[in-house]
């Protein structure tokens, strides 16, 4: 239950009539998946864990996520490929052998956050509203090095909490280049090959990981590319894997650093967001005008276009943030 966990947290103790509450959920949950009347359980209720059947979709919409994966994410041929294979391979997948590790590298606005949103609408009824859906960023959830065994506590406990609810959970840990070695090496028993640990099985969860590490290597390639006059679309997944692995292993601000994720081999997928270019941002505040309910205009997009910043300096040809600001910066040249 995301709402009684957050109060442990957040108190800093352990209050017995909320643990004898959880504890009263979770075994009710283990009851009746046993008995077999329902098969997802979900907790939202104000103060109490509640069991009902509306933990997400019971087939994941992969028609919708291919659809939007080709309409709303532009200039990731790498990632689109990647995320839709390997999220409805596993989506369908009867029994897992582990949990589904996916991460994410690239530049600012180039969609990490964005792919794991459209992983969330496709799964969870409420999409990134849904309880099971649950977005740590590293600065505002992990922020003080000096508490850094604390915090090796208290998420291993989130973790096994909320999938004792309900297996198909979503973890997504943005800013992963700010976050302590340690930290992440407290989660990797609950991401390797176990049927289950303490009677909970973590099979059915998926575990996202966005970071800037690794971009500019990312970013050498592309232009390597543009420089011999190759296509983007030329670049493959095996022209950056693995050597961006080997990239956040081995950077001491990557989160990553030597840490048994992936000396281990637990991530299933290390996907790189390529710089866009600036066909892409207008195709991104073409989009952002319609998602408004405003007529797409693409003269107005342009002048926004024109403003901002792209790399090389003389050639103009990768936006330096992405789409990341376009929402906002729209409203100026409307």
């Amino acid at each position: 239950c995301s709402l009684l966990f957050w109060r442990v947290w957040h108190n800093g103790k352990r209050p017995k009539r909320l643990l004898t509450k959880r504890l009263w959920a979770q075994t009710l949950l283990w009851a009746i998946s046993t008995i077999g009347y329902c098969w997802n359980v979900a907790c939202f209720v104000d103060q109490y864990c509640v069991p009902t059947c509306s933990c997400y979709k019971s087939v994941l919409s992969s028609i919708g996520l291919k659809k939007d994966i080709q309409t709303k994410l532009f200039g990731q041929h790498i990632a689109a490929h990647v995320i839709l294979k390997a999220v409805t391979g596993f989506i369908e997948s009867k029994n897992p052998k582990k949990p589904l590790v996916l991460s994410l590298h690239g530049s600012t606005g180039t969609g990490k956050n964005f792919v794991s949103q459209l992983i969330a609408e496709n799964i969870y009824k409420n999409k990134m509203r849904s309880n099971f859906v649950h977005l740590f960023t590293a600065t505002a959830h992990f922020p003080h090095k000096a508490h850094i065994d604390t915090y090796k506590i208290q998420l291993p406990e989130w973790i096994r909490g909320n999938v004792s609810i309900c297996p198909r959970s979503l973890f997504i840990f943005d800013e992963m280049d700010k976050m302590h070695p340690e930290l992440i090496d407290s989660i990797k028993p609950y991401l390797d090959f176990y049927d289950n640990l303490n009677g909970v099985s973590y099979r059915q969860a998926i575990f996202i990981f966005l970071s800037n590490a690794g971009s500019t290597m990312i970013n050498e390639v592309v232009m390597k590319f543009w420089r011999d006059g190759r296509e983007r679309e030329e670049i493959q997944l095996k022209d950056l894997e693995t050597e961006l692995s080997q990239s956040v292993f081995n950077n001491k601000t990557s989160g990553f650093w030597h840490t048994s994720l992936i000396d281990k081999k637990l991530v299933d997928f290390f996907v790189p967001l390529l710089p866009l270019e600036y066909k892409h941002v207008i195709q991104c505040g073409l989009t952002e005008m319609a998602r408004e309910g405003r007529v797409p205009d693409k003269n107005v997009v342009k002048k926004m276009a024109d403003d901002l910043i792209f790399f090389p300096k003389e050639e103009r040809v990768f936006s330096d943030q992405g789409c990341k600001h376009i929402a906002n910066k729209l409203y100026f040249y409307i």
